[in-house]
This record gives C-alpha cells, structure tokens and sequence, in this order.
C-alpha cells in the first residue's frame, strides 16, 4: 500500500514539473454540466449532463546524431631499461 501511494505522489509531483516548466499546457475548452435528476414513485431517472473537455498539449524532444571530433589521449607503457629476462622451466 505504502509502494502505490509513493508512486502516486512521485506522478503529481512529475504531472507539476512537467506544468511548470511548459512541457505540459492543459486548457479546458468545455465545461461541465450535471445531470438533471428526477426522483418519481418509478425510481431516479437522470437526463443530460456532460463531462467536461481538454485540450492538451506536449512539448516534444528531438534526439539526432551529429559528427564531432573528440581528442582522445594517448596511452604509452615503456617497460623499466634494467628488468631481467624472466625464468623459464622446461621441466615437465
């Protein structure tokens, strides 16, 4: 319970984020309306009503490649001048 109500607070705070920095634009274009609810011997009847609309939009990202040069250093392993040849065994 603990794990679903953490992952819930981490969604608002990301839906805010994404808000606040533009990424995300939410408008209403309709408004919402209840519906007319008629209560007779018969039982409750409801007429009309309506939900509301959004219009949302999203930034985008454009992810691309490009050719660049990179310097990369160069790597030199000079063995010491006065190493002894190392031992070898031919015993079997």
């Amino acid at each position: 319970m603990r794990a679903v109500i953490f992952i819930l607070i981490i969604l608002v705070i990301l839906a805010l984020i994404a808000i606040w920095t533009g990424f995300l634009d939410i408008n209403q274009i309709r408004g919402a309306q209840a519906p007319q609810i008629s209560a007779t011997h018969n039982g409750v009847t409801a007429k009309g009503g309506q939900a509301p609309a959004f219009d949302v939009e999203t930034g985008s990202v454009k992810v691309g490649t490009s050719q660049t040069t990179v310097k990369v250093p160069s790597l030199q392993v000079q063995p010491p001048q006065n190493q002894a040849a190392p031992a070898t065994s031919n015993a079997q």
